[in-house]
This record gives C-alpha cells, structure tokens and sequence, in this order.
C-alpha cells in the first residue's frame, strides 16, 4: 500500500542566549513562532526570524524550522 505524506503547520523556533549558569556554561530559551504556512520559503522563515531576533532583549544563537506532516495511507 502507498503512503502519502500530508503537510501540516510548521513551527519557527528561535534559541536565544539568555545568559550563563554558575558553571559559566551558556543558558539558552527557546521562542516559538506556531502556524507557520508549510509553503513558505526557508529564506523568507530566515529573514523573517532575523528581524524578529533584532526586537529581542538576547542575541539569536540559532533559528530552526519544525515542520509537521501527518503520513496517509491510501
């Protein structure tokens, strides 16, 4: 049998060093953008997540892009 694969929403996720612990080791928080349209370009969720990291009080440390789909038989 033949599985298809279903896009779902995406999810962009900026990690934001907030600081470091009393090992001197880097902590790091997570801020989720949900809903994201499954067709939207990896560069445009990349300049998007660029311009939203500028407004935040931490550095960007990485962007990540979490796409969801659900796997159909048919």
């Amino acid at each position: 049998m033949a599985v298809n694969k279903v896009p779902g929403n995406s999810v962009l996720r900026l990690e934001l060093r907030t600081g470091v612990d009393t090992g001197g080791n880097p902590v790091y928080r997570n801020r989720s953008i949900r809903n994201v349209k499954p067709a939207a370009s990896d560069q445009d969720l990349f300049d998007v997540a660029t311009a939203l990291a500028a407004l935040q009080e931490y550095p960007l440390n990485s962007i990540s892009r979490v796409d969801d789909a659900e796997l159909v038989q048919v």
